[in-house]
């Protein structure tokens, strides 16, 4: 499986939108700071997550949520968790 991701920092409660293959160990990766983009803003929550079969549509689906309408999207999907 192909996974998109949102994970909100408890330090800024910004958010990091992320893909990958194995989701545990990113989230992982992401809250030891493995990894270079997301290390001073440590710790984070995982607060969404999609599945995909294919690739393609995970990425694509991950570059949606990175514009300015995916965001929007993202804060309405998500209200009440990022309140």
């Amino acid at each position: 499986m192909f996974y998109v991701y949102i994970l909100q920092s408890l330090k800024d409660k910004k958010l990091y939108i992320g893909f990958s293959t194995d989701l545990r160990k990113r989230v992982h990766d992401h809250n030891t700071g493995g990894t270079r983009s997301t290390k001073p803003r440590r710790t984070f929550r995982l607060i969404y997550y999609e599945a995909h079969i294919s690739e393609k549509d995970a990425r694509r689906r991950e570059g949606y949520f990175k514009t300015e309408k995916g965001k929007s999207t993202i804060r309405q999907m998500l209200r009440n968790a990022l309140k």
